[in-house]
């Protein structure tokens, strides 16, 4: 898969899943934070959750700015990273009031700009070698693959010292006592018993009031959360030393067009576009960018209302240990080698190759069923859980979408970069339509006021769901990224990788926005309102088709 790829392609791949590990590993536990500490509603923690990631996405506008014009793209980067890690210092600290979190979050939101897009400007560098462009979207599937195996573990990492956290003062993982002791702190409760009942359950012999306990179970919580911030920040550091240590492997590439202007070796290798050209290119590129804030508005659900219909709408306790080795990763990597194994057998292109491949699956299966069978007593999911899904979804499929694409190239029957977006809005819109049957009949978000829907779906919902919106994932966001780098006026590639994630930056404005008609209309018609959306925006990509392909030379 990397045959024909330049070795900096690597230190970009795990610089980047270092700093996507940390990013993650903190946005799983976003939301669920600032209800547990600050006690907001749906509305207001997704106001935040909104702007949060609107200045994560925004800022590289200015990071690109600063790459092409004043340091370059490798300063901006290390820069970034070190913003970044004190961001996520400052959010782990106990105790903070909410002026301290915002500013933790600008901090964060700043570091991320001069990070994210001119690693990419960088990646799109690498491949204006002749001897590598014929890849360039391969090799952002495989960049985008580095994002999301750091991703995968992010939740796992988040869960785990969280639960280490609570442990240790006694206390267990109950998504219903925070909002209950909120109420009850605020005068707001007008029964107690559920909540008395869940304080002797966790406190036992020690419990003495409902206000003690409501406080230190508040308190515990949010400090779990603030350990889990402390591992995004100790990510950075490993980001950090990939990127610094191995910058042979990236040099050459790392060079702006202003640079090579000042350089009597790099000038005659400038690009010079005329006017007309790079009008055409901007209009391109703008057309993509207002499609992608559909998508991003409508994906960035799962760190949003797909987290809350996980938590209020799905069945997370007393799950058989089938569905449970899904969720605990330690049982779950046994499962993903055994994958692997089979993988190897099949395309393996010598004996020991498939001997190997015979020898992982045969033991990680053993493993497996030993785990399984051995799993005793009732199991508990937590909601931020179901965002690992498709972080190891794109792990696995990317190889078997390159391959499907190298199939097409090959006949001569490749989509274009255009067209392969416009049809992930379509997968899309069938992610979304299958929560729209998993909705029916459930009571409204607005009537369950924050509490759990007596009606609970199968977990399978929206496994399933992570499953199609990571298939348009792939079709859409890598290929955008590497559209964006190809049709970029040269002068412009971090500003346009920007603009790429300034276009995402107002989906997911929009992705926090949208959560005001969480609880004011009935839950299908929520997700009626995404598959909409997603379906005009593929019907309108596809209508300026011709335009979007001529701006990449494929007509």
């Amino acid at each position: 898969m990397l045959k024909g790829h330049p070795k900096g392609l690597i230190v970009a791949f795990f610089a980047n899943m270092g700093e996507r590990f940390g990013y993650y590993t903190m946005l799983a536990i976003f939301i669920l934070y600032l209800q547990a500490k600050f006690g907001f509603s749906t509305a207001e923690a997704g106001g935040i959750y909104g702007s949060f990631l609107f200045g994560i996405y925004f800022l590289p506008l200015l990071g690109g700015y600063v790459a092409d014009n004043l340091l370059g793209y490798g300063k901006t980067i290390t820069i970034g990273i070190i913003i970044m890690f004190l961001g996520y210092t400052l959010l782990a600290m106990p105790g903070l009031g909410i002026a301290v979190v915002y500013s933790a979050l600008a901090v964060i939101s700043l570091g991320t700009g001069f990070f994210k897009g001119n690693l990419q400007a960088l990646v799109g560098n690498m491949y204006d070698d002749p001897k590598f462009s014929a890849n360039r979207d391969n090799a952002f599937n495989i960049f985008y693959m580095g994002i999301n195996i750091g991703a995968f573990f992010a939740p796992s990492a988040a869960g785990a010292i969280g639960n280490w956290v609570l442990k240790g003062k006694g206390f267990t993982y109950d998504s219903s006592i925070p909002h209950m002791a909120h109420q009850f702190l605020d005068g707001k409760l007008e029964d107690v018993s559920k909540l008395t009942q869940l304080a002797h359950t966790q406190m036992g012999n020690n419990f003495t009031d409902l206000t003690s306990f409501s406080k230190t179970y508040i308190e515990t919580l949010a400090s779990s959360y603030n350990a889990g911030f402390a591992v995004a920040a100790a990510s950075m550091v490993v980001s950090f030393l990939i990127f610094t240590g191995f910058k042979k492997y990236y040099k050459l590439a790392d060079v702006t067009e202003k640079q090579k202007s000042k350089s009597k070796d790099l000038k005659n290798t400038m690009i010079v576009l005329t006017p007309q050209q790079t009008r055409e290119r901007l209009i391109a590129l703008g057309l993509v960018f207002f499609v992608v804030m559909f998508f991003w508005m409508a994906f960035h659900q799962n760190g949003f209302t797909m987290t809350i219909f996980a938590r209020d709408y799905t069945q997370l306790g007393h799950v058989k240990p089938s569905t449970y080795v899904l969720f605990d990763l330690s049982q779950l990597l046994p499962v993903l080698f055994a994958i692997i194994g089979s993988i190897l057998i099949f395309i393996g292109k010598g004996r020991i190759q498939k001997l190997i491949g015979a020898g992982v699956f045969v033991a990680s299966v053993a493993l497996a069923w030993y785990m399984i069978s051995s799993f005793t007593g009732d199991y508990t999911i937590t909601p931020q859980k179901f965002q690992q899904f498709n972080p190891i979804f794109i792990v696995f499929l990317t190889p078997v979408i390159i391959g499907f694409f190298t199939w097409l190239r090959n006949k001569g029957k490749e989509p274009s970069a255009p067209k392969k977006i416009g049809i992930g809005m379509l997968f899309t819109a069938v992610g979304f339509g299958l929560l729209i049957a998993a909705s029916m009949g459930l009571t409204s978000p607005g009537q369950l006021n924050g509490g759990t829907s007596e009606n609970l779906v199968s977990p399978f919902w929206l496994i399933n769901t992570y499953l199609v919106l990571t298939v348009a994932e792939l079709f859409l966001s890598p290929i955008g990224i590497s559209f964006v780098s190809k049709v970029a006026p040269p002068k412009y590639k971090g500003l346009a990788q920007g603009g790429w994630l300034g276009a995402t930056a107002f989906g997911n404005l929009a992705a926090g926005l949208i959560g005001i008609l969480w609880d004011k209309i009935e839950l299908w018609q929520f997700f009626a309102i995404l598959v909409v959306m997603c379906l005009l925006s593929a019907t309108f990509i596809f209508s300026v088709l011709k335009r979007l392909e001529a701006a990449t030379g494929n007509q």
